[in-house]
């Protein structure tokens, strides 16, 4: 394939890296524990941990897991935010040989139950915020081993003690909940510092993640990435950085903000391991909602790389002490996970000096597959495909089209999945024969290689850069007894990009809103709540009677 968009890439970014450098993450991780045994890798709460305490407290962790009797390939379930737990549970479950199952930590018991009995996960490490979701379905689960983590637990003694009461007495952040047999987070950290963590042989082509993204089909499935996929990316995403960290000032030790989740593969591979990799430190923000807190959060420190989603900027920005703060060592702005506003994207430039780039990526793809250069002010383009990585863009029958032509945007690179876990028929759908990754969103590509984002294909709604799939909503509501039939689709939101609205014919007349609403806050993450419900008489559907979903968008627009 003709690289041409290789002519516009800035001075000193390669065509291609090279993922060989590294077996596995335990190796990347391993060697960046020797390189920066000194230096701080993440903070969070005032409390650093450097990359030496990341390496013994990880090597005790993952001994512990060993000796409960998991073999190499097994899945470990993390259910957390950002807190210090998340990392060191990461390199003990990936240098033990185990592959990491990412799980949301506000999913309600049904999505909860689903991810963990589709990945056949056999432990979990939980922060006890959570533990109340876990008892209601564990026991119709393969999990066998349960770590409960609290906030405090890597605090320190006296600090970690106060943070403990505080969460759980004072802002009763903590529901009451039964889980016997499960071990305390620091009790398997001492049991775990009696054995010695078993050496694993682990090849770039074992499995790391199976990083969970919703289904067309209503169905969240598991993007199996293996360790050669997200080294690549972490590599890539390296590559590309560093015109910008090598402009005068140099930067030796990245300073990167981690507001966005980690259980989210665009912060794990963007914050977390590319800062490991660079020798630099991670800021773990566990409640970034707090704007007035984060903001306090940022005063205390120089940052150099700072990852978002559009709607987090621009709360930032809304927020009058976050002008007040200084940005002059602030070097990379990526916005990703959904579409940046120009209007946020230019006040984000005139406050902090620093411009937001846009890139596009997906869970299957580990995730980065395209990006705008550090030193381009906002131009509405997802950029151009990173080292390694060839877009195509391609129609109906799978053909590319010429350039300026739309069509479905396929990824072809070291960093793209080798498909869903256990599905191969889904698998089928989307990875051509030829090996492109076909994402279901219709772009245009320039001739100088640029992309643009011009429709989605899948009818998925973009809430605050979370995927909202409406057959998974729809499935929920149309189990309410007062519902007929039901259609959701995304509508425009200030806030969130986009909202869900939900359509309703009733079965039950006296069925209301509040009812419907509250039924959706039990069984569906808030994201995927819908934020209007619209009852009808009837929805307009097509001749063998499939709702149309368009028709529904289209009316909205016009409205």
């Amino acid at each position: 394939m003709d690289k041409f968009w290789l002519q516009s890439y800035p001075a000193g970014v390669p065509a291609e890296i090279d993922p060989a450098q590294y077996d596995s993450l335990a190796h990347l991780f391993e060697e960046s524990f020797r390189k920066y045994a000194a230096r701080d890798a993440y903070i969070c709460m005032d409390k650093a941990l450097t990359y030496a305490e990341v390496d013994a407290l990880s090597q005790k962790l993952g001994a512990w897991f060993q000796a409960r009797g998991l073999q190499k390939g097994d899945r470990v379930a993390l259910m957390m935010p950002n807190v210090l737990q998340y990392p060191v549970a990461l390199a003990a479950v990936l240098r033990a040989g185990y592959v990491v199952v990412n799980v949301n930590p506000l999913y309600t018991p049904r999505e909860l139950e689903h991810q963990l009995n589709d990945s056949g996960a056999k432990a979990i490490v939980i922060l006890e915020n959570f533990a109340t979701t876990l008892q209601q379905v564990v026991a119709k689960t393969g999990v066998k081993h349960i770590v409960l983590a609290s906030m405090g637990d890597l605090l320190g003694p006296i600090k970690g003690t106060v943070v403990n009461f505080a969460v759980r007495k004072i802002k009763k952040m903590v529901p009451a909940y039964s889980l016997p047999g499960a071990v305390n987070f620091r009790d398997a950290l001492a049991e775990g510092g009696k054995l010695k963590l078993q050496k694993v042989k682990i090849a770039p082509t074992d499995v790391a993640f199976l990083q969970y993204t919703g289904g067309t089909t209503g169905v969240s499935k598991g993007a199996t990435l293996l360790h050669r996929n997200v080294v690549a990316n972490v590599l890539q995403n390296e590559a590309w950085s560093q015109p910008a960290l090598k402009k005068e000032p140099r930067i030796e030790s990245p300073f990167i903000v981690c507001a966005l989740p980690l259980y989210h593969i665009f912060a794990l591979t963007a914050c977390c391991l590319f800062g490991l990799r660079n020798g630099g430190v991670n800021l773990l923000v566990p409640n970034p909602r707090d704007i007035p807190g984060f903001v306090k959060e940022l005063a205390k420190y120089k940052v150099n790389i700072f990852p978002a989603v559009n709607t987090l900027y621009n709360g930032l920005l809304h927020n009058p002490d976050f002008a007040k703060l200084d940005f002059s060592s602030l070097k990379v702005c990526n916005g990703g996970g959904m579409a940046v506003q120009k209007a946020v994207a230019d006040k984000w430039l005139q406050v902090t000096g620093c411009a937001i780039n846009e890139g596009y990526g997906l869970s299957e793809t580990s995730p980065v597959a395209t990006c705008n250069p550090a030193d381009i002010e906002y131009n509405g383009s997802i950029g151009l495909p990173l080292p390694s990585t060839e877009i195509a863009i391609l129609d109906d029958e799978g053909k590319p089209l010429p350039l300026g032509q739309a069509g479905e945007i396929a990824i072809r690179g070291p960093q793209v999945m080798i498909g869903y876990w256990n599905r191969p028929e889904e698998t089928a759908k989307v990875i051509t024969a030829d090996g492109f990754f076909k994402t279901g969103d219709v772009g245009v590509m320039d001739g100088s290689g640029f992309v643009r984002i011009v429709d989605r294909k899948k009818d998925m709604i973009l809430v605050s850069g979370f995927n909202v799939y409406p057959n998974e909503v729809e499935g929920v509501v149309a189990s309410h007894p007062g519902v007929l039939e039901c259609a959701c689709v995304g509508v425009p939101d200030a806030n969130s990009g986009e909202a869900v609205k939900l359509f309703v014919v009733r079965k039950d007349a006296s069925l209301t809103q509040e009812q419907l609403m509250q039924y959706c806050k039990d069984q569906l993450t808030a994201y995927k709540k819908p934020k209007y419900i619209e009852f009808r008489d009837a929805l307009p559907k097509t001749n063998v009677g499939k709702i149309l979903r368009r028709e529904l968008r289209d009316e909205k627009k016009a409205a």
